[in-house]
């Protein structure tokens, strides 16, 4: 294939290709680090051979070995993934650069579309030599490459912008957590809905909640359940769900013949408010919750290294879920934890706790207000893999 399968309208012909080992490609290693005169901010960065922050580890004042624009190129590691510079710069320890007249927007892309031959059979390298092998298709003109790169740059600010707007929702949610629930010592928290005044009331776990068996069945216990079975395993806790599972609307996972599955889960059906609790963790995460809300009719059970709790009182939907995961709750825990390379908590554990308990109805307000927040990241995270799934065909079609 010598031509994109989409393209710009006013542009055709046969791509051609090039070699990076061309006179008018300029390679450039990455050298030693001055930090006699690196600097925490500046005019010039001092990029490295890293994908977080841009690679960026500070700055010089006064000097730099790349002048803009150019592309850098990872050399180890993560070899290969380009990115374009638009300031002076200097590369340090395995990070390449490249200068050429090309338009650095277009050669990065088309890089990172470029199959990345591995040069070493341990921790993967890219050298000079082995980037100036790359056989780059591009247009015949500048002004298709620039039409080509003013279209990725904008998918890219998208990009940028929702991946902000997620992770400052995330920020919104995980301080709206700390303040929204009294912490160890207190009886209120420190930001509170207008209208709700008054302490809340201190009530232990086993005053709120029933601890549910989680027993194995036998093969003919099994075969004695009849339809779909929502199976929920410790992993779906702490990786899958948030702090609610929605069973209309969530990716759940099915057990259409439940006769054949081989699981362990409570005696009978968990239902509406529910909560399951994650016993195991190789982190801190051990004791992380997901409520159940919207069960209807289904069948929902809870699997391997699961504590099901049934709460005793009347309690909103959609509080407890993000109680349980809060800091204020969740402190608690910390001390009581047992393992080292895998954390555990026991009944036992939660039996020591205590949670704080508002009025039902600042529990609506709290667990509305929750609810929204996590629609919003909901809908920004499906945002941005769409973006990015949008990228990805278009690097596609638009690149030979």
């Amino acid at each position: 294939m010598k031509e994109p399968k989409i393209r710009f309208n006013g542009f055709e012909g046969e791509w051609e290709e090039h070699s990076l080992s061309e006179n008018e490609f300029s390679i450039v290693a990455g050298g030693d680090i001055d930090k006699t005169n690196l600097k925490n901010s500046g005019k010039f960065p001092v990029i490295a051979n890293a994908i977080t922050n841009d690679g960026i580890l500070g700055y010089y004042e006064n000097s730099y070995r790349v002048q803009e624009p150019a592309v850098t190129v990872t050399g180890r590691g993560e070899v290969g993934i380009a990115v374009a510079r638009h300031y002076s710069f200097t590369p340090v320890v395995r990070l390449l650069s490249i200068k050429s007249p090309h338009n650095v927007d277009f050669l990065a892309n088309a890089i990172n579309c470029y199959k990345v031959p591995v040069e070493s059979t341990g921790v993967p390298q890219l050298t000079t030599a082995k980037l100036q092998e790359y056989r780059i298709p591009m247009p015949r003109t500048i002004e298709e490459e620039d039409a080509i790169a003013s279209f990725f740059t904008t998918i890219d600010a998208q990009i940028s912008a929702s991946t902000s707007r997620l992770a400052s929702l995330k920020q919104i949610k995980a301080a709206s957590l700390q303040a929204m629930f009294p912490q160890e010592g207190e009886t209120v928290p420190k930001l509170r809905f207008k209208g709700f005044e008054g302490e809340w009331k201190k009530v232990s776990f086993l005053s709120l909640f029933d601890i549910l068996k989680n027993n194995s069945l036998t093969r003919a216990e099994l075969n004695g359940v009849e339809g779909d079975v929502i199976c929920i395993h410790y992993g779906d806790v702490l990786i899958k769900y948030g702090d609610l599972l929605d069973v209309n609307n969530e990716e759940v996972c099915f057990i259409s013949d439940a006769k054949k599955a081989n699981i362990l889960y409570s005696n009978s059906p968990l239902k509406e408010g529910d909560v399951i609790i994650a016993d195991a963790a190789e982190d801190s995460t051990v004791g992380k919750c997901v409520e159940l809300i919207n069960i209807s009719e289904m069948k929902v059970v809870a699997g391997l290294h699961t504590i099901p709790c049934r709460p005793k009182l009347k309690m909103a939907a959609g509080f407890i879920g993000h109680y349980l995961n809060s800091s204020a709750y969740h402190n608690q825990l910390l001390p009581l934890i047992q393992g080292t390379k895998i954390s555990s908590i026991s009944k036992k554990t939660l039996s020591l706790t205590y949670l704080m308990r508002p009025s039902f109805s600042e529990q609506q307000s709290i667990a509305s207000y929750f609810t929204n927040l996590d629609r919003q990241i909901t809908l920004q995270s499906q945002r941005l893999e769409k973006l990015k799934q949008i990228k990805a065909a278009c690097l596609d079609k638009m690149f030979v």
